[in-house]
């Protein structure tokens, strides 16, 4: 039966009050609830508490923006997939699109900016910087077919965060997936490995894409790890390696078998007893 308005007030004063174990409303008495005590290490508790509700609520802060720029940088990175040529300037709609979601991070980063300064940017990881290390460097290689340094990376980060050697060496390790899927796809489109054409009399200036994922998998392999968790470094390490040697049997197949397929034809990347693929490894 419908309630009637003096019914419905009533509920609406009443939410949130205390019930006991078997629903009924606790009767609150009207005394006064008495000041605690206080002594000479009341004020130094009261430091502590506020001193960790200060760290929960800027952690909570970090996380939420975190996972936003995540969000975008992937955005980005899917458009830049549609992308089919190395060494030329990125299409209007996709830059466009690319850029637009650049603002939106600088957005998103600048709220922050004041959260992660000094000693918490270590104390307050942000894994969203690893995937947007990602996204800068997919589009720095689609145009110049080289890999971004650490101060353009560290340039291009559209605020006044620092970003730590682990978040970059990290976000080149899923560099190489994003190349991996790159290589694939207009392999099979084009009946060859996209790369820059060798010069006329220089055989060494032609490079393809296999060939820059081969140097940035032996430079990671003998370089120290850096930062995460433990294992994680060696992980992200052996899924680069797959990923090599995938883009690495894509080659050999269009080398040997080339003209035995159609156009369009897409390579099993579990050829040669390869492993499935293995999604990027998680810093969270």
């Amino acid at each position: 039966m419908p309630e009637g308005g003096d019914g419905l007030q009533s509920r609406t004063r009443n939410m949130g009050v205390k019930r006991d174990y078997q629903g009924k409303e606790k009767v609150m008495d009207n005394k006064t609830v008495k000041d605690m005590p206080r002594n000479a290490y009341t004020s130094i508790f009261e430091s502590f508490r506020d001193e960790l509700d200060e760290h929960h609520d800027r952690r909570m802060r970090i996380g939420k923006v975190s996972r936003d720029v995540t969000a975008l940088s992937k955005k980005i990175i899917f458009a830049l997939q549609r992308v089919r040529k190395l060494n030329e300037p990125l299409p209007a709609r996709i830059k466009a699109e690319a850029d637009e979601r650049l603002k939106e991070i600088a957005g998103h980063l600048a709220t922050i900016e004041g959260d992660v300064t000094g000693m918490n940017r270590y104390r307050y990881p942000l894994y969203c910087l690893e995937e947007f290390v990602e996204a800068i460097s997919f589009a720095h290689y689609l145009q110049h077919q080289t890999l971004i340094t650490y101060e353009e990376a560290q340039a291009a980060l559209p605020a006044n965060i620092a970003l730590t050697p682990s978040d970059y060496v990290f976000g080149v390790f899923d560099l190489t997936g994003e190349m991996m899927r790159f290589a694939t796809a207009v392999t099979a489109l084009s009946g060859s490995m996209p790369g820059r054409d060798a010069k006329e009399g220089d055989r060494s200036s032609g490079r393809t894409i296999l060939t820059d994922m081969q140097d940035v998998s032996s430079t990671l392999q003998i370089g120290p790890p850096l930062g995460g968790k433990p294992g994680t470094y060696a992980k992200k390490l052996s899924i680069m390696i797959e990923q090599v040697h995938k883009v690495e049997r894509v080659g050999y197949g269009i080398t040997v078998r080339g003209n035995e397929r159609p156009r369009g034809w897409m390579p099993d990347m579990n050829e040669s007893g390869g492993d499935s693929y293995q999604e990027d490894v998680s810093m969270d």
